[in-house]
């Protein structure tokens, strides 16, 4: 059969980009979309596929699961921030006033709701009104929340009101539910994280990237339309998302086995543990063998995960396939290029190509390329999180050689 395919990508970001790529060429030359899957050891790895693939209008499901925006802990979390952002949105507050569980019932909730009905209140105002000791005591972790973290990043925003709401104490508690449920928040983390990034460096982003009230607003928007968009039925043609565990017994043509790095497959709690890693040494092979056709293995060489940075190291599982057997698939730059780019000879390029540059939030880059000439030109860079296209005349970058 083909040579299994392994493909280094920069970050989660480009490996999602290059899987719903690969899905496109596949569609290109008359496959299915039913007979793709993308598989993942933690289910909180599916948002940057689910975020890609809503990018390129590709119809997906999550195979025995929710999609990320729609799981109970995500919603949660979110509801917090959307009541920071807007105190008389009602689905919110309906959603976090008892979760965690703080004592408040379905009889003071009624009472909540005829008040504000007969009132033409929000059921914020209503509550404030109410005066009742555990709703007041909502109230109030509602607004020290807000102060503490007026002036925090997004990301910043998002832990804070999952540390500061006690939602990863009360999850942390939930036995086997509790390590999936908390790699969602964490996930949601590493999303905010991202978001913020994107805004930053996209031209007018740059601007509106000092108000932060616009960027919660737009983050929440775009939770809610990715919760709602790219989903298919089950009856419906659609790209398979899910875990390994979720794989058991089932093949697909075209197969793409992701995360292949140290901590997450094998999982970091199994490293420390010759059953555990035996266990997850069997799940390689499960996820390596719903290949029919073609199989496709990635990792990363950077990764948020847990809501930070950190360098990936390939998975153990990469290194004990025959070296005979694999063919090794380079990284490709990750934006298109226009057809016709525009260079001029003895250009003056503030940045050369191969000279490295600083950035206030992707870090030290090497530019790969450039486009047009002077301040009105962008160029191209590969940081730590990936390659990225940026306009001379907004990033804020300082040269370093």
């Amino acid at each position: 059969g083909e040579a299994v395919q392994v493909y280094t990508a920069y970050n989660e970001v480009d490996e999602a980009r290059y899987v719903v790529g690969r899905v496109q060429q596949w569609l290109a030359a008359g496959g299915k979309r039913a007979e793709c899957a993308i598989l993942y050891r933690s289910n909180a790895q599916s948002r940057a596929f689910e975020e890609a693939l809503v990018r390129e209008g590709v119809p997906y499901r999550v195979y025995g699961g929710l999609r990320f925006f729609e799981r109970a802990e995500v919603k949660d979390a979110l509801a917090y921030l959307r009541l920071l952002a807007n105190r008389h949105d009602d689905t919110a507050f309906e959603r976090v006033v008892n979760v965690p569980a703080r004592g408040i019932g379905a009889v003071t909730l009624d009472r909540l709701r005829a008040a504000a009905r007969a009132q033409g209140l929000s059921l914020w105002q209503a509550a404030g009104a109410l005066g009742q000791g555990k709703v007041n005591e909502f109230l109030n972790l509602v607004n020290r929340l807000d102060r503490e973290l007026a002036v925090a990043t997004l990301a910043g925003k998002m832990e804070g009101v999952i540390v500061g709401s006690e939602l990863r104490t009360w999850h942390a508690r939930e036995g086997e539910r509790a390590e999936g449920r908390l790699e969602n928040l964490d996930e949601l983390v590493t999303a905010a994280r991202s978001y913020e990034q994107q805004w930053s460096a996209e031209g007018p982003g740059s601007d509106l990237a000092a108000q932060p009230g616009n960027l919660l607003s737009e983050f929440l928007t775009h939770a809610a339309l990715e919760a709602g968009e790219g989903a298919g039925d089950a009856w419906e043609d659609c790209v398979q998302l899910m875990s390994l565990h979720s794989a058991k017994g089932l093949e697909f043509p075209l197969v793409f086995l992701t995360g292949l790095e140290e901590g997450l497959f094998p999982h970091q709690r199994a490293l420390e543990d010759a059953q555990g890693l035996s266990e997850e040494r069997r799940l390689c092979y499960v996820g390596m063998t719903r290949a029919m056709r073609v199989l496709v293995l990635s990792h990363a060489e950077s990764r948020r995960l847990h809501g930070s940075e950190r360098q990936a190291i390939p998975s153990r599982f990469l290194r004990e396939v025959p070296s005979e057997l694999l063919q090794d698939l380079r990284p490709r730059a990750k934006i298109s290029r226009p057809a016709a780019p525009v260079r001029t000879v003895g250009a003056d390029i503030p940045y050369p190509l191969g000279c490295r540059i600083q950035h206030p939030v992707f870090g030290e880059g090497v530019v790969l390329d450039y486009e047009a000439d002077g301040r009105q030109g962008r160029i191209q860079v590969r940081f730590p999180s990936g390659v990225k296209w940026l306009a001379l005349g907004i990033a804020p970058l300082e040269r370093l050689a």
